[in-house]
């Protein structure tokens, strides 16, 4: 008795070679143009922060109409939908870089370079994801299970941190494994040398802080890839347009994350938002595969999802701005991130020379 393999189901997707090639060829060309930007250090004014945020939802909005005018509105739907999952997501992502950014004291002249590094790595790290994931739900129906079962989960998680106040507390550096990790292998300096991630301390190569801040940030890239690319493949299996959503919600952190700093502080209620709708497409997940086993369960269709997903950032948003207006009337307004702990960061990042004997002091 010989067992047959598993069937293999084609994948319905719009990107043709062609279209994989430009799109691919546009992001690269997006991040080049942002490393160029920010290869001479300095602060960004909110004027420049705001003109690059203004273009970087312009352009995802105006290639919606190009996905809904050439492959129909059911496409055009799904790329919205996923576009706004993920970009939800991306802000929840800018409150642990705003933590990190303070915890590791970055000068704001360097800040924009760490997210881009951080952005790039999330960009390969959900490419891979996606790859990963399209060959999975091509051959294996029970992915789907999979993928909303880490959602449900995921979002248990987020409500749990937020109703205990976890969701977005300040970090403890000497605690974190990427940098515990970093320190097991090298000396790391007291002092930022500019963006640069070597430096040398009494005539040895040693670490800077900057090395330590965007691997950390690199090391987040990877939960929030495991969190967003089953988010996404529950509005839609087109790997082409999970990765369009992807790219385009990422692009924009960059400028994003200066615009909105001082206003992130003030979405209290950002983790119960995103806990429900992890929660609303791990269903979704779980119904799609219960269709494909059970056709007579029903299925969730895109557009009810696009009006959920809405309707709970709308009311997050209300909700957040009523309890935070109500905290500063009672002159409890919660310190933003970027003041927490900036002022002691560098003796956190330079642990003890007790813990780990090959560290050298800047001194």
């Amino acid at each position: 008795m010989t067992l047959s393999p598993p069937s293999v189901m084609a994948i319905d997707t719009v990107g043709t070679p062609g279209l994989w090639a430009a799109t691919i060829g546009a992001v690269v060309v997006l991040l080049v143009i942002d490393f160029f930007a920010t290869r001479k250090p300095h602060e960004v004014s909110m004027k420049e922060a705001v003109g690059w945020s203004i273009f970087y939802v312009a352009l995802p909005l105006a290639f919606g109409l190009f996905i809904w005018n050439q492959y129909g509105n059911e496409r055009g739907v799904e790329y919205y939908t996923g576009y706004l999952v993920e970009k939800s997501l991306s802000v929840d992502n800018l409150f642990v870089f705003m933590l990190l950014l303070a915890a590791f004291a970055v000068p704001e002249a360097l800040k924009q370079r760490v997210l881009l590094y951080g952005i790039i790595g999330a960009l390969v790290l959900r490419g891979i994801f996606i790859a990963l994931g399209a060959a999975a739900l091509s051959a294996f129906d029970w992915v789907f299970l999979v993928f909303g079962a880490v959602l449900l989960v995921t979002g248990v998680k987020l409500l749990k941190d937020a109703l205990s106040g976890d969701d977005h507390e300040e970090k403890d550096v000497s605690k974190m494994r990427s940098v515990r990790l970093l320190r097991r292998f090298m000396p790391v300096s007291d002092e930022y040398d500019g963006p640069r991630v070597f430096t040398r301390i009494n005539g040895a190569r040693a670490l800077t802080p900057f090395a330590l801040v965007t691997f950390a940030v690199l090391m987040t890239d990877i939960v929030f890839a495991i969190d967003s690319v089953p988010a996404v493949y529950g509005i839609t299996g087109d790997p082409y347009l999970v990765f369009a959503t992807n790219a385009f919600a990422l692009l924009g952190l960059r400028a994003l994350y200066f615009v909105l700093q001082g206003a992130l502080a003030k979405l209290v209620h950002l983790g119960f938002g995103l806990a429900a709708i992890l929660g609303f497409i791990g269903v979704k997940l779980v119904l799609h595969w219960a269709h494909l086993v059970w056709p007579s369960v029903p299925e969730i269709p895109t557009l009810a999802s696009l009006f959920v997903i809405i309707g709970i950032l709308v009311i997050t948003t209300i909700t957040s701005l009523i309890a935070s207006k109500k905290a500063e009337e009672r002159g409890q307004e919660p310190a933003t991130p970027s003041a927490s702990v900036a002022p002691s960061a560098p003796s956190a990042v330079d642990e003890s020379d007790d813990d780990r004997p090959n560290s050298l002091s800047a001194r």
